[in-house]
């Protein structure tokens, strides 16, 4: 880890508001789990675009983490209630995405809008053809959802892999991503 955490804190990234910017780490958990428990997106759709961003942020908890296996159980709806869950090729194809047969038009749609989000935003808020595209496939709410779905997942990604929290994650899979 990048940062100094109790030797008996047993889930750093968890409880790094108890040690560190607790305001600040409280309201961008709040804006991570808003996002998992109040959008409308189906769970394809969300998960594409979450392990895109995983991808291209080198975040090994959010690499291995499966929302539908791994999300915390809630007595109210989420995003594991909206539709299927993606299987194993799924999540080993993303980055495969302009080739892979698997995704559905829309899924292919917030994939490609994941990665261009992630590493050319300014290229992509001009890119008059993506945005015909995006709104022949999308409303703009769910537009909207998804910019706000990909900003989270940037965000969670890129601190937990920066501090080196992701290094010090529980989720039993991640030993085969640093293989």
């Amino acid at each position: 880890m990048r940062i100094a955490m109790p030797d008996d804190v047993a889930d750093p990234f968890g409880d790094l508001a108890s040690q560190y910017a607790g305001d600040i780490v409280t309201s961008a958990s709040q804006f991570s789990r808003t996002v998992y428990g109040r959008t409308k997106l189906p769970l394809r759709v969300f998960e594409g675009a979450r392990a895109r961003t995983a991808e291209i942020n080198g975040c090994l908890v959010c690499r291995a983490f499966r929302a539908k296996r791994d999300t915390p159980a809630s007595s109210s709806k989420s995003v594991v209630d909206n539709g299927d869950a993606p299987d194993e090729e799924f999540y080993q194809q993303v980055s495969a995405w302009r080739t892979y047969g698997g995704f559905s038009p829309r899924e292919r749609i917030a994939i490609e809008f994941a990665e261009r989000f992630c590493e050319e935003p300014q290229v992509l808020s001009s890119d008059d053809d993506f945005w015909a595209r995006a709104r022949a496939a999308f409303s703009d709410d769910e537009l909207v959802e998804l910019s706000h779905a990909v900003a989270s997942f940037i965000a969670t990604g890129r601190v937990a892999h920066v501090l080196g929290l992701d290094r010090v994650c529980t989720i039993e899979t991640i030993g085969d991503l640093n293989d």
